[in-house]
């Protein structure tokens, strides 16, 4: 999503401006998400393990660093790390189904 096409908050004038503005925004998300999951498949390849795909020290580090990173934001910390655990743990478990496909050779 380009930003120079796009409305900031205060420019929008009604309701249907701040609409196509968070769907414009929401479409970026899930694009970017979807980006995100190619590259969780993709490490999959370098797992040697079932407890290398879950990585459970990665993961509690990882919502630590989206806890910070939301603090920056404004973001409510609890909200982000709940978005992230839900999003990751089902991305763990689609790795998990994929690793076992696709065991990667020594």
């Amino acid at each position: 999503m380009e930003d120079h096409n796009r409305l900031q908050p205060s420019e929008c004038a009604n309701m249907q401006d701040i609409r196509r503005e968070i769907d414009a925004l929401d479409q970026a998300v899930i694009k970017l998400l979807g980006r995100r999951f190619h590259y969780v498949l993709a490490a999959s390849k370098f797992k040697t393990s079932a407890t290398s795909v879950r990585a459970p020290e990665r993961f509690k580090a990882m919502l630590a660093s989206r806890r910070e990173w939301a603090e920056a934001e404004g973001l409510d910390p609890d909200a982000i790390e709940k978005m992230y655990s839900d999003l990751v743990t089902h991305f763990i478990a689609e790795e998990m189904k994929h690793w076992k496909a696709h065991p990667s050779k020594p």
